[in-house]
């Protein structure tokens, strides 16, 4: 797995910034003429004349506006104890959680750059120390770690010879501005809450960038038995054999045309035992996707590797929640298949018969994700979950409504899409509500079996998660689609190019607040 950057962090009034890089946040306002300099006291470099004029001289030539993720490194040749400084711009609503992710991953890529390997972060009071009601302490240095974790990401590129050993970067943050005992405190929860989350997300992204070559069912399946002898969690690997005898029509149909064969993967986390109360987070984890017999076009269809990003997602969810042990339960199905074209493999016409009993007319063999979640939703079901959240790759529809910029969501509990609306909130990843009218679930009507896996391109979205929620048993359900926001074609903010990681923090986030973890 990759980490080119892993980084190690103090909490201090007074850093030794001799040797180091100097990390200092600028907002607009302090580049004004008229503007106070160095207010963030001792070791502040912008407190040295020279380094001041120097910086508001770019300011005035338009050379570094102190733009949200600006970044400017000016060595200061002996005017400070630092060997250079880093400014990076706050732009003009940085007090938000966003805020702070994006002044991390900022000052995480421009360090990476300049290859430092020792660095000190001043902190504005205004940022350490919450802003109002909106955002607290902890919650202040969760987000800055997030994006400190998360900014240094590189996908690993597979090379001849050694791989390139990881750069070790220690960070050390100074809150400036005073910090008593309490507020250091929360800051160092909170610090280490956001650290362990950056973490889980850069695993997530790193499974999915690993080749269909690689990363098989079977494979995937022993990253969630080594993340559960890990992080302390129950597992159970149901292969095709058990599959067959527990009915698992939907995961046996798409997975047959593959030489790997399909695995159902289930962590069980109980951390409330006297409570009947357990979520079930069920994550699509296709680990290659041709589309079948309903083959998708050529170029792109490298990006398939990507279809599992549901199945990382929760694992990535589960590494949290395993590390902070919460007090709630968890079972988290991992339905994971191949779809492959071969003399095995299913066609258009096809009926399937799904694990809890229900039939379904194939009519495109590209629409499998929804096949192998239906029988993920009747396992979590099965073994004790009363609130489903399904998170998947799954239609290209979602993508032409929301495009990368956020997730689409649909269910039938108004209360557990608020929470979900929520955590996402919290996470800085965005969700948007999908329509669930009647009329799109009775598109999925069929004369061969009770319902068929598609039905055109005309509410597409809304369609496939009607699908997924015919199997939820009148139990609170949401679904999650991820397939524009899995996987980017540029970086921005603190998510790289490629794999995003996307809703690892936010299903985390979902069961941390209801087992009473809730950074404040």
């Amino acid at each position: 797995m990759n980490r080119t950057i892993t980084f190690s962090h103090k909490v201090s009034e007074a850093a030794e910034a001799a040797g180091a890089l100097i990390v200092r946040p600028v907002a607009p306002a302090e580049l004004q003429e008229d503007a106070a300099g160095g207010g963030l006291g001792a070791g502040d470099p912008l407190a040295v004349p020279a380094v001041r004029e120097a910086l508001r001289r770019s300011y005035r030539l338009g050379a570094f506006k102190a733009a949200a993720e600006q970044t400017l490194t000016m060595p200061l040749l002996g005017l400070h104890e630092a060997e250079a400084a880093v400014f990076v711009g706050l732009g003009e609503s940085f007090a938000t959680g966003d805020g702070l992710r994006r002044l991390g991953a900022a000052a995480a890529r421009e360090l990476k750059a300049q290859k430092a390997e020792r660095a000190v972060l001043l902190v504005p009071l205004q940022l350490h120390d919450g802003v109002g009601d909106s955002l607290g302490t902890a919650q202040a240095a969760a987000a800055l770690a997030e994006g400190l974790t998360l900014g240094g990401y590189e996908r690993a590129k597979s090379r001849s010879g050694e791989p390139p050993a990881a750069r070790e970067l220690q960070i050390e943050l100074q809150l400036c501005g005073g910090a008593d005992e309490g507020r250091a405190a929360a800051w160092n929860e909170g610090f280490a809450r956001g650290q362990l989350a950056g973490e889980a997300v850069a695993w997530a992204r790193d499974l999915v960038h690993l080749p269909g070559s690689e990363l098989t069912p079977e494979a995937l399946a022993e990253e969630a038995e080594r993340l559960a002898d890990e992080a302390e969690l129950d597992v159970e690997i149901i292969d095709e054999w058990t599959a067959g005898e527990l009915g698992m029509g939907g995961l046996l149909g798409v997975g047959k045309g593959s030489v790997h064969p399909p695995r159902m993967i289930v962590l069980h986390y109980e951390g409330d035992p006297d409570s009947v109360e357990k979520w079930g987070l069920i994550g699509k984890g296709i680990t290659f996707d041709t589309g079948g017999y309903s083959l998708k076009r050529a170029p792109g269809m490298e990006d398939m590797i990507g279809d599992m990003g549901g199945a990382a997602a929760v694992l990535g969810a589960m590494r949290i929640i395993g590390k902070l042990k919460p007090k709630a339960n968890v079972v988290a199905v991992i339905p994971s298949a191949e779809n492959m074209i071969s003399d095995r493999a299913f066609k258009p016409g096809d009926v399937l018969t799904m694990m809890n009993g229900m039939t379904v007319e194939i009519v495109n063999t590209d629409a499998e994700g929804r096949l192998v979640l239906a029988d993920g939703m009747t396992t979590a079901i099965r073994r004790g979950a009363t609130k489903l959240v399904d998170v998947a790759t799954l239609t290209g529809a979602v993508v032409s409504v929301l495009g990368d910029t956020a997730s689409g969501i649909l269910g039938n509990d108004e209360t557990l899409s608020r929470e979900l609306e929520e955590a996402a909130i919290r996470s800085g990843e965005r969700v948007w509500p999908l329509p669930a009218y009647a009329e799109f679930r009775r598109k999925l009507d069929s004369a061969a079996a009770d319902l068929k896996n598609g039905a055109g391109r005309e509410g597409a979205a809304s369609i496939a998660g009607l699908f997924i929620g015919a199997f939820a048993e009148d139990k609170p359900w949401v679904h999650i689609d991820i397939a524009g926001t899995s996987w980017i074609g540029r970086p921005r903010g603190w998510e790289s190019k490629g794999a995003t990681g996307v809703m690892t923090r936010t299903l985390a986030e979902l069961v941390l607040r209801d087992g009473g973890m809730e950074l404040r």
